[in-house]
């Protein structure tokens, strides 16, 4: 896609100018012609100059955008002008870089621009789930119940982001605190029993190890601060790089434990995704191009990718998901009784919600089965160190009884 600057005519005779996406010069042209403008001055642009932006400010959140999706459903449904609503809705917006962007699209609606083309230059903003669905509601002349479907898709696409950081929560939390409490204990609690012991005392091998890495900790900490930087830095780095990205996608739907977790998130992200676009007017392979991306999974957006070729060549939906065999039954089922009773948004919308109570579920019982197993770890490790400390001490005893 590239970015036109354009100059003309509207239906009034007044001058308007803004930006076009399109893939040529010539579709660039029609579609102008399509939207009632006469063209004077038609120039590409740089991809990267098109893109606008977005102001500082603090970034927006998922319930920001189906907030400003309800709101401007409603003041559009009462019949208040677009360019209106939005300029209203950005003086109410608290988050500035959001208000910005709305204002910013109010002034490119009002020189031509289509809506969902003003939509698209902010796509660290607007995600393509809101482009396509603002598209649709264009294309179909029902913005109105495009914006709430895009408003319950969203709030939908929070819980279940919710769930998920539940589930994660809990072992990352435990695992850091195990962490402070070791270095406390090495650091603060362990000179201490060095100081009340014999030293004529004779040190087992773990016990000898705790004094050691204690005295090290207190003597030279940035030797510990750099050995620990040397080791976690290049864990960092790798993946967040290409390479430690694809590694991730190769595995995560298949790991032990999570890796049906993942599944199922990604399933319900994809079908909720899909059928919110199917009932908003969009063509199947369209929305399958904007749903498979949006699933959160590579490997999922490739079998997509795939099957859209399928269903290109005239097959069904449900036989193209099915060749990836990545989609459970489940949900190739569901999409084939859809598409033969001519309900597949609906379909889709109930293996979409099957999916998010199970991940609910999932998340539930991952959190009670780690929950034992942190505590006993942080038990093992705090009473593992107790005891190497008194060990020493109970031994001198004896011996001094003796």
């Amino acid at each position: 896609m590239a970015y036109f600057a354009y100059d003309g005519l509207n239906k009034q005779g007044q001058q308007v100018h803004g930006e076009v996406v399109a893939d040529s010069n010539a579709i660039a042209m029609d579609k102008l012609r399509d939207a009632g403008v006469i063209v004077t001055n038609l120039v590409e642009k740089k991809t990267s100059a098109g893109k606008k932006k977005t102001k500082g400010g603090k970034k927006v959140t998922t319930t920001e955008i189906a907030v400003f999706c309800k709101q401007l459903a409603a003041m559009l449904s009462a019949g208040v002008p677009l360019t209106r609503s939005l300029n209203t809705l950005a003086k109410q917006t608290e988050n500035a870089r959001l208000a910005d962007a709305i204002s910013d699209i109010s002034e490119d609606i009002e020189s031509g621009t289509p809506m969902s083309q003003a939509f698209a230059k902010f796509p660290k903003i607007f995600p393509e789930l809101f482009v396509a669905m603002v598209a649709a509601g264009e294309t179909g002349g029902i913005m109105e119940q495009a914006l709430v479907s895009l408003a319950d898709q969203l709030q939908r696409q929070k819980n279940l982001e919710k769930n998920i950081k539940s589930a994660y929560s809990y072992p990352r939390t435990v695992a850091i605190m195990a962490i402070v409490i070791l270095i406390a204990m090495l650091v603060f609690m362990v000179p201490t029993f060095k100081n009340m012991m014999n030293t004529s005392v004779e040190l087992n091998g773990l016990s000898q190890f705790i004094f050691n890495a204690s005295d090290s900790i207190r003597g030279e900490p940035l030797k510990w601060i750099f050995t620990a930087a040397i080791i976690i830095v290049p864990i960092v780095v790798f993946v967040k790089s290409p390479a430690g990205h694809r590694l991730w996608e190769a595995h995560k739907l298949t790991m032990p434990m999570f890796g049906s977790f993942i599944t199922k998130m990604v399933v319900a992200r994809f079908c909720r995704t899909l059928a919110t676009l199917l009932a908003g007017g969009v063509t199947a392979v369209d929305a399958m191009k904007s749903a498979g991306p949006t699933s959160g999974s590579d490997k999922l957006a490739a079998a997509v990718n795939d099957a859209i070729s399928d269903v290109e060549e005239g097959k069904s939906l449900a036989d193209a998901l099915d060749k990836s065999g990545l989609f459970p039954p489940m949900v190739t089922g569901m999409t084939a009784i859809g598409e033969e009773a001519g309900t597949l948004p609906e379909m889709l919308d109930k293996v979409a919600e099957f999916f998010e109570e199970d991940v609910e579920i999932t998340s539930r019982n991952l959190r009670a089965m780690i929950e034992p197993i942190a505590l006993v770890f942080v038990g093992v490790l705090v009473g593992g160190m107790l005891i190497a400390l008194y060990v020493p001490m109970l031994t001198a005893s004896t011996s001094m009884g003796a």
